[in-house]
């Protein structure tokens, strides 16, 4: 472990290898595991959990507490996992007694200047752009990638392998598998192409087309497209986590795409 002008609690629990640079500055009940690299001017507060192999850029802070004027100093914490990359400037809060935690998968990539609030939970493999910006209580399944200089409100959740544009304004929940776009924030199609990088076969992907073309552009209301696909299209894994977001959904999901709203814009 290497720490010329860098301060460590001696209460933080750092394993042997991990590598810490000049100025890094760790408080107290905070655990580093294995093969972490924590890069010069980084800011490590009490709560922070970080896993093994992770990389934290130069001015990163995470563990702050949260920018939430109900919270009352209660011992909560971040928990990041394995092969966590966090780069320039990234901040992430730790959570509130409502779920006592801020938690980010393994593998997940956040780039410069993202923000993570309090009780986020993010899954595995996860990529924040560039400046992303999350408020408290956001759940993001595993392999969604949200745009640089998107803002996420507070409660939404987003569904696993879907591709959110740069710059969009979320403000209701993004189900799996699609990519969004436009504003307000709409359905701009299934994301074929990262669910082909991940080996979903033609089948399945067009199975999820289906799926959406019923849900997003038959000029169905919600309830009558689920009752539809229940209906008439055969039970998937895919079909039936679909399902599952939607019932789930409290912020209610974004708008379908079509031409006649465009064009009354």
């Amino acid at each position: 472990m290497n720490q010329p002008l860098a301060y460590v609690h001696p209460q933080a629990k750092i394993a042997p290898n991990v590598v810490i640079e000049p100025f890094v500055n760790i408080e107290k009940n905070v655990v580093i595991e294995e093969g972490t690299w924590i890069g010069s001017n980084v800011t490590i507060m009490e709560g922070a959990r970080i896993g093994k192999n992770c990389r934290i850029f130069p001015g990163a802070v995470i563990s702050a507490i949260p920018q939430d004027l109900k919270f009352d100093g209660e011992e909560t914490i971040v928990k990041i996992g394995n092969n966590v990359t966090i780069r320039e400037f990234v901040t992430i809060n730790r959570g509130t007694k409502a779920s006592m935690e801020t938690v980010i998968g393994n593998n997940c990539l956040l780039m410069a200047y993202v923000h993570i609030a309090h009780d986020c939970i993010l899954g595995n493999n996860v990529i924040l752009a560039n400046a992303a910006t999350l408020a408290g209580h956001i759940d993001i399944g595993e392999w969604a990638i949200v745009g640089g200089l998107a803002a996420v409100h507070q409660f939404v959740h987003i569904g696993t392998h879907s591709m959110i544009s740069g710059g969009s304004m979320v403000r209701k929940d993004v189900p799996p598998y699609v990519k969004a776009g436009r504003e307000p924030l709409s359905f701009a199609g299934v994301n074929s192409i990262g669910l082909r990088r991940r080996g979903f076969p033609n089948e399945r992907i067009n199975d999820i087309q289906d799926i959406y073309r019923i849900l997003f552009l038959k000029g169905q209301n919600v309830t009558q497209a689920v009752r539809y696909i229940e209906r008439n299209l055969a039970a998937t894994d895919e079909r039936d986590e679909i399902l599952s977001f939607i019932a789930n959904s409290q912020r209610g999901l974004m708008k379908g795409y079509t031409r006649m709203r465009d064009r009354n814009l």
